[in-house]
Formats: structure tokens, C-alpha cells, sequence
């Protein structure tokens, strides 16, 4: 049996409509999401550079990107997976 991803965390560039509480909302909708964060840290003329943070209990990626891709958004990167029974936080280390 394949294990459940927990959580996953995007790099997404995305236009301005539909603004981020529009996209959380659509993203919340997507089976198996618990909860959505949705964060800017760019903001250009025409885009939006945004950290989307998924958790739940089964989270389809497949789903999540075609609702990003819908909505314009493009997935610049995957910045973290979480899969398995528990969500395991990072512990600290001599680089932090």
C-alpha cells in the first residue's frame, strides 16, 4: 500500500485573479485537503509569486496542480513533502 501525503509546500507564480483567498478556497474544496495557507512574498504587475502550504489526511497532487493550473498558476517547485501516518516537523541542525 502507498503512503498518504501529509503535507506538501509550492513555490507557485500565479496572476493576480483569482486572488488567494479564491485559490484557498478552491484548493480546500480538493479531497483529502485538511487546510490551506496561502502566502505572497513577490508581487509584480501581472503575477504573483506565492508559498502554498497543503495538509490532510490524503492529499491527490494530481488534483492540486490541475486546480493551480486552472486558476493560470504555474508550480515552480515542490519545497516540501510530507507522507506516512504522522507529520514529521524538521529538527534543527548545524546548517540552521
Amino acid at each position: 500500500m502507498e503512503a498518504k501525503i501529509r503535507r506538501i509546500v509550492l513555490d507557485v507564480l500565479k496572476p493576480h485573479d483569482p486572488d488567494i483567498i479564491e485559490l484557498s478556497r478552491r484548493l480546500a474544496g480538493s479531497t483529502g485537503v485538511d487546510g490551506v495557507n496561502i502566502s505572497l512574498y513577490e508581487v509584480d504587475r501581472k503575477v504573483e509569486n506565492a508559498k502554498i502550504t497543503l495538509e490532510g489526511s490524503d492529499l491527490d497532487y494530481e488534483d492540486i496542480l490541475a486546480i493551480i493550473e486552472d486558476a493560470g498558476g504555474t508550480v515552480h517547485s515542490i519545497d516540501e513533502a510530507v507522507a506516512g501516518k504522522v507529520l514529521v516537523e524538521d529538527a534543527p541542525t548545524l546548517q540552521d
